[in-house]
């Protein structure tokens, strides 16, 4: 085995490969780019070496830069993870030519799979089912417009060196695919440098079902199970699962040893993927062959109870498979989610900026969480959005998805806006647990899966104020009435201020009045009272909202205030203004302090006349600045603080007498 490796990636897939390494006592090596200087999968490694600035071809996509460190660092190996150099033909080949072991396949199977073209014609070779299409050589367009013909529609464009759904279009009709072949033609070649195209059949209800195959060099090769893949977004998953529903045994080994064979026809090693199209009457078509590590193999690993990336290493090492075909059983159902920065109500545009809040789902039998992100995180414009892969098991399919959706109302995230919501919504619709699957189910379902939310929520209102109520450290206790004026301790406006909390959500602005009665809350809310209690412990926030118990979790940075009700948040900029309102209009009193605390400012001089509304001291409490407003037109006589200043509870601050009406 291995004493030392080298991690070509970042980010979760890095973080991964460095925890099994670990536990088979595998020094581990990270590359950096600038940008990933404080990185989970840098401190977790053993040592680590910066590649260059952020951008991926300064950085992650160096590999004579990658190459050297590996040398000067002593490792023996290199593991690429998936995406930058995982399935790069030069660089395997150039570890191999520097005598660095590349922990995939063999160069000549990356070559054979890298075109989805010659894939195919290898794969017609070998006896793997096909769709109907073109995968030929000759590219002129009236050879192409001949094929097209021939292989009917609707029909599928494919960038042949493509992925990730770029250089793809969907032909529904003759007439448009000149129009579409042009499209196609200028993304492929702006995305991957090559224009090839071919063409293949589009099934309008498939499936996307992929095995998990493994081979070594001995000769050995076996498939672990199925994946269903069939929720995605412009041709990018988002949802997998095994065992595939609905897929029957024999189905599985039909599948699974073509699979086989696929990979038997180039002479793999390591783990690969086999993607297929499954149709409608139980019929599959070989897709592609991805020649790495996928993203979704937790699920797998979830089932079959197997480390995969542990195989990887022992393959890669020259050792035998660990299992044969028959030895390898499945347990239980196990569901994948991407969880990505991302607006779903926006074309999944990708999100950037700091993950001011993170709190994971708790790791155990049933739950585990994949990331290379902790909290405080920037989630960078240079690099794949996605935050973690959240992987549930249980028995069955039915309880899988419970646990999915208890695990997603367990994963709060502020800072960027993420597609948890919108998983919540997939993993919920009854379409998706009736096991209604195929490649358009997103599509399909568009109107209830982005049904407007709603946007007014007084709830989380309430729950926002009482979290600024509760950070200043205000004591609790119930109540029994909504009235200040059952108790006896001589209550006055005049000493007991009107707290104004003005909360911004969206392009709305509530502004809620709040009075503090002994040990309890009056908050007037759209025009209705509600008698409310609170208890803050950490980001836990326990409360009573008049009959109504609840418990959430909120969190703060700087002016945002974002409160977790289940799957949703609810996102708050706070401004709060202290209104002391003056108890008869020939009253000369004090306006005082609400709660313990620092002046910020002094903005008005004694002697001063000013207005109702002017701001007279601003102070800070609790990381929140209160405004301390004039209650009327009158006189400012004294201000008893300056700017600096600490302040407690019910200080006299300014010595005010309004003016005679």
């Amino acid at each position: 085995m291995f004493r030392k490796i080298l991690i070509a990636n970042r980010g979760e897939i890095a973080c991964r490969v460095i925890d099994t390494a670990h536990k088979l006592g595998i020094r581990c090596v990270a590359v950096y780019s600038e940008a990933d200087a404080n990185a989970r999968h840098v401190r977790m490694a053993d040592e680590a070496y910066l590649l260059g600035p952020a951008p991926s071809k300064d950085s992650y996509l160096r590999s004579d830069k990658i190459i050297a460190i590996a040398k000067q660092s002593g490792a023996e190996a290199i593991h690429p993870g998936y995406g930058f150099l995982s399935e790069n033909e030069s660089f395997a080949k150039a570890c191999e030519e520097a005598g660095v072991v590349f922990i995939g396949p063999p160069v000549g199977a990356i070559t054979a799979m890298g075109s989805k073209s010659a894939a195919k014609e290898i794969m017609a070779k070998a006896g793997v089912p096909l769709v109907p299409g073109y995968h030929g050589d000759d590219q002129s367009d009236d050879l192409l417009k001949a094929e097209s013909a021939r292989i009917g529609y609707p029909q599928l464009l494919k960038a042949a060196y493509g992925g990730g759904g770029k250089g793809m279009r969907v032909v529904w009709k003759a007439e448009e695919f000149a129009d579409a072949l042009a499209s196609a033609r200028r993304e492929a070649k702006a995305g991957f440098g090559n224009d090839k195209m071919l063409i293949e059949r589009y099934l309008t209800k498939p499936r996307h079902i992929e095995i998990q195959v493994f081979a070594d060099n001995h000769g050995n090769a076996v498939y672990l199970a199925e994946r269903d893949c069939s929720i995605q977004r412009r041709h990018q998953k988002v949802i997998e699962e095994a065992p595939a529903p609905n897929f029957s045994s024999a189905q599985r080994q039909a599948m699974g040893e073509a699979a086989v064979k696929a990979a038997k026809a180039i002479d793999y090693r390591g783990a690969g993927t086999v993607e297929f199209l499954f149709d409608e009457d139980g019929s599959f078509y070989f897709m592609e062959m991805n020649t790495r590590l996928q993203v979704e193999h937790p699920v797998t690993e979830m089932i079959t109870g197997q480390d995969l990336v542990k195989w990887q290493l022992l393959v890669a090492a020259g050792e035998a498979l660990p299992l044969a075909q028959d030895d390898i059983q499945l347990d239980g159902h196990a569901i994948e989610v991407r969880v990505y920065a991302e607006d779903p109500d926006n074309d999944f545009l990708p999100q950037t900026g700091k993950l001011t809040y993170l709190r994971q789902p708790e790791a155990n039998r049933h739950v585990r969480v994949d990331t290379g992100v902790v909290e405080n995180d920037e989630v960078s414009p240079f690099y794949d959005p996605m935050i973690a892969k959240l992987i549930v098991w249980d028995e069955s399919r039915d309880r899988a998805i419970a646990r999915m959706l208890r695990a997603l109302d367990d994963y709060r995230i502020a800072g960027v806006t993420t597609n948890l919501s919108f998983l919540t919504s997939l993993t919920e619709h009854p379409a998706f647990k009736a096991a209604e699957l195929d490649t358009n189910f997103i599509n399909k379902h568009q109107q209830s899966l982005f049904a407007p939310a709603n946007k007014e929520n007084n709830q989380a209102l309430v729950l926002a104020a009482l979290f600024i109520l509760q950070q200043q450290k205000a004591p609790q206790a119930s109540c029994n009435s909504f009235s200040p004026w059952q108790f006896s301790h001589g209550w006055r406006i005049n000493e007991m201020p009107t707290v104004e909390i003005s909360l911004q959500h969206g392009e709305q602005n509530s502004v809620l009045k709040v009075q503090q009665l002994q040990q309890h809350y009056v908050i007037d809310v759209a025009g209705q009272q509600l008698c409310c209690t609170a208890e803050l412990n950490g980001d836990e926030l326990s409360a009573v909202l008049g009959d109504h118990r609840t418990k959430v979790r909120v969190s703060q940075h700087q002016h945002t205030i974002s409160v977790f009700i289940k799957h949703q948040r609810y996102d708050f900029i706070y401004q709060t203004e202290v209104a002391a309102e003056v108890d008869g209009a020939e009253h000369a009193g004090s306006l005082t302090a609400p709660m313990n605390g620092t002046i910020v400012a002094v903005m008005a001089k004694a002697g001063t006349t000013v207005k109702a509304g002017d701001t007279l001291v601003i102070m800070e409490a609790m990381k929140m600045e209160y405004s301390i407003k004039a209650p009327k037109n009158g006189v400012v006589n004294a201000v008893f603080y300056a700017a600096g200043d600490l302040v407690k509870d019910g200080a006299e601050l300014v010595d005010f007498t309004p003016e005679e009406a």
